[in-house]
């Protein structure tokens, strides 16, 4: 029941008709979402069995990045066609075997009906990459995003053998709120939420050399307590003389090296940023590690724990750095990378809200388009690819003896839950549509679908609707499991908070009360 009640909750915001959900915290803040996961995981959810559900939601978030309402939807479908099957004493082993033998065909069924395509093949990423942000936010700029989308994870896929390898750690999503969504742009290289450390630096450095610094750029304090007595003001004097020759000859190392960009992780002296500042060099301090390894990664650098090492060789390349005012905020753009396999979405939005939302519609955009560029094979949306399979199914329950038959039938008509949610979220007449879709199916008409925006059964491959493959897979897998789990459950019992502590000492405690009383 617990887990039926959490899919209930976010079934109304499945496909590009769903409506949001307004989550409000402890404090008071706010969360608009469609993003199944995202809903799931701002829940407060209590009930170990609802847990599992979120679960759900998280695996397939990030497994595929995509689908994570349908696979909730469908567990919990499951669960409800169990529930109807164990009112008429159908054990639940007998329904979980049965299920299991299902899914292993669903899968089969569902690899047999996709469609091979090319995984570079600009038109079909872009039109995987609408159909992912159709029911988004952004819906009304899906296509200018996802042109962003398709490019962004073109540009950092490598070539691996016959195959394709993109690691979406090398797109940074960065957001501003400020300007509208169509001010977002696709950076060629890397974008860092700091601005320039010292008003006397340029603001602006082409062709640069840039270092990258993981140590702080200051005089090292002692690591013990020591004491000096200064008794003079020369003496005090020599201490700060020193203090500036070695943060000169700091300086000095970073531009004998032809650096005339250092970006830092840590600080830097404010006596260094001067000396930094007289010798025309740009630096940033403060920059997250992560930020650091993109921006190896992007220049070419090679990130140093100690200044003493720095070389020419050690330096990334850039055609420019330069620092921008974006909104109210300055930002430092590393553009023009010698290798652009790092590269940067700067997201915009009128608010807050809509800049978050954003954000999350585009990381479903590269999810799934990278889905495609790893696994080249798609299938049709709108729910056709699930009536196809409950269709396959149906045929194959046919050729079973005893109970298992039941439970295979059971599977297949929890399939159906997908078009039939879409419908009824499209203001359809659910039960009308599913039979009509039904019905083709049986025509052979393999795609056909519902098509939320003319409230009509429509064949989805005509209207070039496609969907991942390994979406639906993923979204088969998590579910039949998840369905599978909670039905073996027959009791929830609560566990002993901790082992019991050791008797010796609780005893003497427990003798003193006793003398005291």
């Amino acid at each position: 029941m617990a887990a039926m009640v959490i899919a209930e909750s976010i079934r109304s915001s499945l496909g590009p008709k769903g409506m949001d959900k307004m989550l409000v915290d402890g404090f008071g803040d706010v969360t608009i979402s469609n993003d199944g996961a995202t809903i799931l995981d701002e829940m407060d959810v209590q009930h170990p069995a609802a847990k599992m559900m979120v679960e759900v939601a998280k695996t397939q978030d990030d497994e595929v990045g995509d689908g994570t309402t349908t696979a909730v939807v469908l567990a919990a479908e499951l669960l409800s066609k169990a529930q109807v099957l164990m009112d008429k004493d159908v054990h639940p082993t007998v329904i979980v075997d049965g299920y299991q033998i299902a899914s292993e065909k669903a899968l089969e069924f569902m690899r047999k009906i996709a469609t091979k395509v090319n995984p570079t093949d600009k038109v079909m990423l872009k039109k995987i990459a609408k159909v992912a942000l159709a029911s988004k936010l952004v819906a009304e700029h899906k296509d200018f995003v996802a042109d962003l989308a398709v490019k962004a994870v073109l540009h950092v896929a490598e070539k691996a053998g016959t195959n394709y390898k993109v690691d979406l750690d090398d797109i940074k999503v960065e957001k501003k709120p400020g300007g509208s969504l169509t001010d977002t742009a696709l950076i060629q290289g890397v974008v860092l939420d700091k601005e320039v450390v010292h008003p006397g630096m340029p603001r602006r450095v082409e062709n640069a050399r840039i270092a990258l610094l993981n140590c702080p750029f200051e005089v090292e304090k002692t690591e013990f307590d020591a004491k000096l007595n200064v008794k003079t003001p020369d003496q005090m004097k020599g201490f700060l003389d020193e203090e500036e020759k070695i943060l000169r000859g700091m300086v000095e190392t970073v531009v004998s090296s032809g650096a005339n960009v250092v970006i830092c992780e840590k600080g830097i002296d404010d006596m260094a940023q001067h000396f930094m500042a007289k010798k025309n060099v740009l630096a940033v301090r403060r920059v997250k590690e992560s930020d650091m390894e993109k921006l190896a990664k992007a220049t070419g650098a090679t990130i140093l724990t100690q200044l003493e090492d720095l070389k020419a060789s050690d330096l990334g390349r850039a055609n420019l750095v330069e620092e921008r005012k974006v909104s109210d905020d300055k930002m430092t753009f590393v553009e023009g990378c010698k290798n652009p396999k790092a590269v940067s979405i700067l997201v915009r939005g009128g608010t807050e809200r809509v800049v978050d939302e954003a954000e999350r519609a585009i990381h479903d955009a590269l999810c799934v388009v990278r889905d495609v560029v790893l696994e080249p094979q798609v299938v049709a949306g709108g729910g056709a690819p699930e009536a196809e399979v409950a269709r396959m199914l149906r045929s194959y329950a046919q050729r079973l003896s005893g109970k298992e038959q039941l439970a295979v039938q059971a599977y297949a008509d929890g399939l159906e839950i997908i078009p039939l949610t879409l419908a009824e979220n499209a203001g359809m007449d659910p039960i009308n549509s599913l039979m009509e879709v039904r019905s083709k199916h049986q025509s052979k008409l393999k795609s056909v679908g519902i098509d939320p925006f003319k409230g009509k059964v429509s064949d989805l491959a005509k209207l070039e609707v496609y969907e991942p493959l390994s979406v639906k897979v993923q979204a088969l897998k998590s579910a039949g499991e998840a369905a599978a789990m909670i039905l073996r459950i027959d009791d929830i019992i609560a566990a002993s908070k901790s082992k019991e502590a050791p008797k010796g000492p609780e005893k003497s405690a427990k003798e003193e009360g006793e003398g005291e009383s």
